[in-house]
């Protein structure tokens, strides 16, 4: 691979990223199936637990979807939940003609209906992914969660 193919491939990758998040935070499926591997591998295991007191503020998003056709057409959208995602600082790595790994730093929030136990959750950590080339597009393989703050209202 040349260094313009691996920089190409990179900026692809990152394109890949603002997709997942803007699918995620609008809450179309399509959208975030469409860069997604037909076996990816998702772990959301954690992702709403607080790292220092190890309360998870969202048990029912402890999973692990498998496969493109797993994910939620509406995301939160049907339990009254928006998300705002902003990801930043890619470290991305090309590891073969076909496979990368990137790490991303993120915030998201989370705010929650009215009456319930929390209004907001505020959470920073990493996503951990890897991808995969398939034709001539770049496509989320497995994502995973380290958590390393986070704060309800």
């Amino acid at each position: 691979m040349t260094e313009t193919e691996r920089l190409a491939a990179i900026e692809a990758i990152k394109q890949l990223k603002a997709r997942y998040w803007r699918g995620v935070d609008l809450c179309d499926g399509e959208l975030v199936r469409s860069i997604l591997a037909e076996d990816c591998e998702l772990d959301c295991h954690g992702c709403c637990v607080d790292p220092q007191t190890g309360v998870d503020h969202l048990p029912a998003m402890n999973v692990t979807l498998r496969g493109r056709d797993q994910w939620i057409a509406d995301g939160m959208k049907r339990f009254g939940i928006v998300s705002v995602h902003q990801g930043h600082q890619s470290d991305i790595e090309i590891t073969g003609p076909d496979t990368a790994k990137g790490i991303w730093a993120f915030t998201d929030r989370m705010f929650f209906p009215a009456g319930g136990a929390i209004s907001r959750l505020t959470g920073y950590g990493f996503y951990h992914d890897t991808y995969a080339r398939v034709g001539e597009a770049w496509l989320l393989k497995t994502m995973r969660f380290t958590r390393i703050r986070v704060e309800v209202e």
